[in-house]
């Protein structure tokens, strides 16, 4: 059957409000040093976090607040982040949408250390995930945001045998795809058609290296947030110089997830993933393009279908000066396979349907 796309157009707008937590200094007076530098006389200058990662326009905290908590980790950063969400759409899920949303979208904290061989990653919060083709979840809106990943929803501890080695392990982050997880985060407000397809928090362990200009990145897994520990994902990539970088990324199961009580469906728990991808970063713009396939086998036990997605996508971001920058994207995605045999395929949109 020659996949369908959607004539029901949502068109919609968002705004983004967004108030990072710049939390300074402590005071002199209360605030603890950390251990001494190279200069007993001189404590030293936080630096900005490079965790959680951003692609703009908002930037990590320059001037983060720390507490020193040694002789166990040392100095202990501490910042946030609060925004506000507002969207407008023509084309509401009946029953599942609204036509106009007005949500405070994160209200999180970070507490990492970045020194030593033992380091950990703590994000409490509340949190909302908009995304492209989906009803919008407000925060409030349970078990969407709590207790989907729960009140803390990435936490993780490290260790660091040297500059270009590590082991982290706990709730991570997936390594897979080109957009991040919070609205902060990213260049664009809402994540997107490609993202969708993609896992988001995962249980397990990470190893990462870095040999030159490629760091590498393999992570075994729960996947999809099953529980179930059989998934495992890989990534390259490789900083070409300042301006151009190119990652690649794959993953998928070794074994069948079986699990049902699991965020996303079991079409979702059983897929690969592959993405490649390219980044041009010279102010004022970047622009990322990018290409992604997933596919999930049929199993009549599982109910799976045969299913495959491709889909490509453009996001850009130009800056106008430190307070005003424009993003926006394009994506096109298609689907194959589940119309043929029947059932749910990997795109929600119908057998053999196509978005844009």
């Amino acid at each position: 059957m020659t996949p369908r796309f959607s004539t029901s157009l949502r068109v919609g707008t968002a705004c983004l409000i967004a108030a990072v937590w710049q939390l300074g200094n402590l005071p002199a007076a209360s605030a603890q040093q950390p251990p001494p530098a190279a200069a007993p006389e001189e404590a030293p200058k936080p630096s900005p976090m490079a965790t959680p990662a951003m692609t703009g326009p908002l930037v990590a905290n320059p001037n983060p607040m720390y507490l020193d908590i040694t002789p166990f980790f040392g100095p202990m950063y501490v910042t946030g982040a609060v925004t506000g969400f507002g969207m407008a759409q023509t084309d509401p899920i009946l029953g599942l949408d609204r036509r106009w949303n007005f949500d405070v979208s994160n209200a999180q904290a970070t507490l990492q250390t970045t020194e030593g061989m033992f380091q950990f990653f703590l994000e409490p919060g509340i949190y909302a995930l908009p995304t492209l083709g989906l009803p919008y979840k407000r925060v409030t809106d349970m078990p969407t945001s709590t207790r989907l990943f729960g009140g803390l929803p990435v936490a993780w501890g490290k260790v660091v045998f040297n500059d270009n080695f590590s082991i982290q392990g706990g709730k991570l982050p997936t390594i897979m795809g080109a957009e991040y997880m919070f609205t902060f985060q990213n260049m664009n407000i809402e994540r997107g058609l490609l993202w969708a397809q993609e896992n988001v928090i995962n249980r397990g362990v990470q190893a990462n290296l870095t040999t030159g200009p490629v760091a590498w990145s393999l992570s075994l897994n729960d996947g999809f947030y099953t529980g179930e520990y059989n998934y495992m994902i890989g990534s390259a990539a490789w900083t070409i110089n300042p301006t151009n970088s190119v990652v690649v990324m794959g993953g998928g199961p070794f074994d069948r997830v079986t699990a049902t009580n699991t965020p996303v469906g079991p079409q979702y728990n059983n897929s690969m993933m592959f993405m490649l991808g390219y980044t041009y970063n010279d102010a004022p713009w970047t622009i990322t393009p990018y290409v992604q396939y997933t596919h999930v086998d049929r199993d009549t036990g599982l109910s799976l279908v045969d299913s495959s997605t491709i889909g490509g996508a453009i996001l850009a971001s130009y800056k106008f000066n430190d307070y005003i920058s424009l993003a926006g994207r394009w994506e096109y995605i298609d689907s194959s396979g589940a119309a043929t045999v029947g059932g749910a395929g990997l795109l929600g949109y119908g057998p053999g349907s196509s978005a844009m």
